[in-house]
C-alpha cells in the first residue's frame, strides 16, 4: 500500500492530499529513509513524521484492506513517540518561560 494512501486510511492524516505534501516535501521517513507518497509499505516499517506540531513514529502493525472506521485506525499502528512539538520555541529558543518586565506596566496617559 502506498505511504500517503496509507496515512489518509489510518487516520494519522485527515487528507490524502495532505499526506502527499508533507511526504514529497521531506517531513516523512520509513525505516530512517526520507520517503515519497508512493513509496510501498509492509507489515513492520518504522515511519517517522516530522509535523509542524509533533515528531511522531510509528510502526506498521498490519495493512488495512478497504476503508478503515476511526475507531479501528489504531489497530494498524503502535505508537513508538510522540512528542510535542513547539514551532515558535524552537525558533526563539531560551524565550520560553523569560518575562518581560516592560509587558506588566502601563504606558497609559498620566504615568511617568
Amino acid at each position: 500500500m502506498r505511504l500517503d494512501l496509507f496515512l489518509k486510511k489510518t487516520c494519522i492524516v485527515p487528507q490524502r492530499r495532505l499526506a502527499k505534501e508533507i511526504c514529497d516535501g521531506g517531513a516523512v521517513q520509513v525505516n530512517g529513509r526520507a520517503a515519497k507518497a508512493a513509496q510501498e509499505l509492509r507489515a513492520g516499517d518504522v515511519l517517522r513524521l516530522l509535523l509542524p506540531r509533533r515528531d511522531l513514529e510509528l510502526r506498521v502493525l498490519e495493512l488495512p484492506q478497504g476503508n478503515v472506521a476511526r475507531r479501528d485506525a489504531g489497530r494498524y499502528v503502535e505508537v513508538r513517540r510522540d512528542v510535542a512539538r513547539d514551532p515558535v520555541g524552537t525558533l526563539f529558543e531560551g524565550a520560553a518561560g523569560e518575562e518581560d518586565d516592560d509587558d506588566n506596566e502601563s504606558d497609559g496617559p498620566g504615568t511617568d
